[in-house]
């Protein structure tokens, strides 16, 4: 019989037991923080770029998010698909098997971290071009991309961190390490980019200083936490905790990655209208991922609560939780959305100087802040769908995602201008919250937790057979 987890610790939480609302806002709130901060110092490097170094500079990093979000999409999708294994070996009180997991996430994560850095190095050229980057902005591009990339194992082992802290229910720490490299990288941009006049180079020299911040409190933390104390013994693993975890991460970050193709088909497409077009998409991105940010938090919170729920077999509270979030998710939407509607043209001119690039701005942000209740809905039902261990129909609906955005944006972009990157996004929610919300039905009308006691035996295997 495995020695069961004792939940005695004070920044951990246990979402099995007490109210939903109470624990899923408690460990919401210093999520949101975490995820507005680096969106915030997202959003403070482009607008230093932008004032510091002109709008071609600011195309150039801009230009490079897709292929960022590629890789990093990648790795962050993996690592959650594994903080799902870890937050349900939690919430079943399995120690052994806890452990045994989170040893092969560092193992794991220790070639992904390796493998990722080297290869964007490689390809980064190839890609660029592949992008039909400017002539213009190649230089930057490059600069940039060459430090981001060579250093991008920081950011791997950051997320890979605090995704395992999160399925603990430990949103506090991710904060801290945040805050820290938030002040880090404001300030080191600042100075490189004002006082050393250091260029793109600069920007991308204070991110990767940053991530080496971030990382180091949440292993800092994770050392010290004893659910997850391990001994050599843990790290001898069968190949069947390999696989189990590869199985589960490594459709969710297909999923993203499939996601980022898509993103960068539109790149390619806005590139070859260029650099007003660049420019006006990169800040137009910015605001888009700064204003889902609390809808997608709000997933977040669903993917760790209905994790440890799934595995403890309390089907009932998942609902009960979905609730919680779809309604932070609304509430969102109402405030956010209305930002994006009437006032796109204060917004645009926060991180523009030219006139045509902010016109280009106030014809996006308003239609995307319209239809944002149906993107932060899709957050909460794919993150409850995760949560419950089925990665395959969320990956499939970013395969969706990615052939509505090719088809719309190759489409109309030619024929209605920049309002076709608006209609892209708005396409692939529409299309990826269908995919959801059916993947959503099919597993949890199956499970069995109408009234029924859910009871377990030796391993913490359900005694009974679950039909999913």
């Amino acid at each position: 019989m495995n020695k069961s987890i004792a939940i005695t610790k004070k920044r951990e939480l246990d979402f099995t037991e007490g109210s939903p609302l109470k624990l899923i806002l408690s460990f919401y709130w210093p999520l949101l923080m975490t995820s507005m901060l680096q969106q915030l110092y997202n959003f403070a490097d482009t607008w230093i770029v932008g004032k510091g170094l002109g709008d071609n500079a600011l195309a150039a990093v801009g230009n490079m998010g897709s292929l960022f979000f590629l890789i990093v999409g990648f790795s962050f999708g993996l690592a959650n698909g594994f903080g799902v294994l870890i937050a349900q070996s939690y919430g079943a009180k399995d120690s052994e098997k806890l452990k045994h997991r989170f040893a092969a996430v560092i193992e794991l994560g220790a070639i992904l971290a390796i493998s990722l850095s080297v290869i964007s190095v490689l390809f980064l050229p190839h890609a660029l071009r592949l992008l039909r980057t400017d002539e213009k902005i190649m230089a930057d591009c490059l600069k940039y991309g060459y430090i981001i990339f060579g250093g991008l194992f920081t950011g791997i082992c950051y997320n890979i961190s605090a995704a395992i802290l999160r399925a603990l229910g430990d949103s506090q720490t991710p904060l801290r390490a945040i805050i820290a490299s938030s002040i880090l990288n404001v300030g080191l941009n600042s100075l490189f980019i004002f006082t050393f006049h250091m260029g793109v180079e600069g920007a991308a020299i204070a991110t990767v200083i940053a991530q080496v911040a971030s990382s180091l409190i949440c292993i800092d933390r994770l050392r010290h936490i004893e659910a997850i104390s391990l001994e050599k013994r843990h790290f001898i693993n069968e190949k069947s905790v390999f696989t189990e975890l590869l199985s589960n991460g490594l459709p969710m970050a297909f999923m993203n990655s499939i996601t980022a193709v898509g993103v960068m088909v539109v790149q390619y497409f806005v590139n070859g209208f260029g650099v007003v077009y660049t420019a006006a998409y990169a800040a137009c991105s910015r605001y888009l991922n700064l204003f889902m940010n609390p809808a997608a938090t709000a997933g977040n919170a669903m993917s760790a609560y209905t994790s440890q729920n799934y595995g403890a077999g309390k089907y009932d509270r998942i609902l009960r939780g979905m609730k919680v979030c779809l309604g932070i998710s609304l509430i969102s939407y109402l405030v956010l959305g209305s930002v994006m509607i009437f006032i796109p043209d204060k917004l645009a001119g926060i991180l523009l100087s030219g006139a045509e690039q902010i016109e280009l701005v106030c014809v996006f942000l308003p239609r995307c802040g319209i239809m944002m209740i149906i993107l932060n809905v899709l957050f909460v039902i794919r993150s409850s769908v995760q949560g419950m261990g089925k990665p395959m129909l969320p990956m499939a609906s970013g395969i969706l995602e990615m052939f509505i955005r090719t088809f719309i944006i190759s489409f109309f972009i030619g024929r209605i201008g920049f309002r076709a990157t608006a209609y892209t996004e708005i396409g692939a929610w529409i299309g990826a919250l269908i995919v959801n919300a059916y993947a959503f039905y099919s597993v949890f009308h199956k499970l069995p937790w109408r009234g029924e006691k859910i009871t377990y035996g030796e391993n913490n295997e359900l005694n009974r057979r679950v039909t999913t």
